[in-house]
């Protein structure tokens, strides 16, 4: 979700301005996925990079996402919507810690669609995590090295609950991938949108699926000759 920033730049507004319009770019795209059916949707809130950030700013961002999740708890549970994390929340403020960990339990057996925020997260840490992990289980005796595989790494991954992504969506007009889901994404299709995040909408994301109609994914297959 990129251009919060520059979006309020252009309007002559500080950087806080453009994250508090992207919180309904983050709700009018949450509530169309709903409608369309699509079952899971993984926004990057904030990477471990994030916090590098003004401290101004980074404080913000934590109230921001605190008041979003109060605000919202009444239409995740009316919309049938499970909220889940990934990332080290630990890195979090404990009252964010607190408000996610409430929710998370009340939504837990949600069934219509799966919203996922990364938060303190970035592919890299992932991957290292899930080394670490597998690393000690390896130590401990609870492997062996024959039973390292993909399917053994994606289990030690803090996003084991999620498929991998048929579509990953970046807003803002940058073309790059900024360390996220850097394993998952191998066969995703990638689109990237001029679209400042607190201006994309319904009609940017379904522009967006319709692209995505159109790919032919092959998955390194040859097509079949017509």
């Amino acid at each position: 979700m990129d251009g919060n920033g520059r979006w309020a730049k252009q309007r002559g507004k500080n950087r806080i301005h453009g994250h508090k319009q992207g919180v309904h770019s983050v709700r009018d795209v949450t509530e169309t996925c709903a409608q369309l059916g699509i079952k899971f949707l993984t926004l990057y809130t904030f990477s471990t990079e994030n916090w590098n950030r003004p401290a101004l700013e980074v404080d913000a961002l934590m109230h921001l996402l605190i008041r979003a999740l109060r605000k919202e708890a009444e239409t995740f549970r009316k919309n049938n919507i499970r909220l889940q994390t990934i990332g080290d929340v630990s890195e979090l403020p404990e009252s964010c810690q607190i408000e996610l960990a409430e929710l998370k339990k009340e939504t837990a057996e949600n069934s219509r669609m799966t919203l996922t925020l990364a938060l303190s997260y970035s592919g890299r840490w992932e991957l290292m995590e899930a080394f670490k992990s597998m690393g000690a289980s390896l130590l401990d005796g609870k492997i062996s090295l024959e039973d390292i595989d993909e399917k053994a790494l994606v289990g030690h991954m803090s996003s084991s609950f999620l498929p991998d992504p048929d579509l990953l969506i970046r807003t803002g007009g940058e073309t790059r991938i900024s360390n996220f889901l850097l394993w998952q994404i191998a066969y995703s299709e990638l689109y990237f949108s001029p679209i400042f995040w607190p201006d994309f909408r319904q009609p940017h994301l379904i522009d967006a699926i319709k692209d995505f109609q159109d790919r032919d994914r092959r998955y390194g297959r040859v097509q079949d000759p017509i």
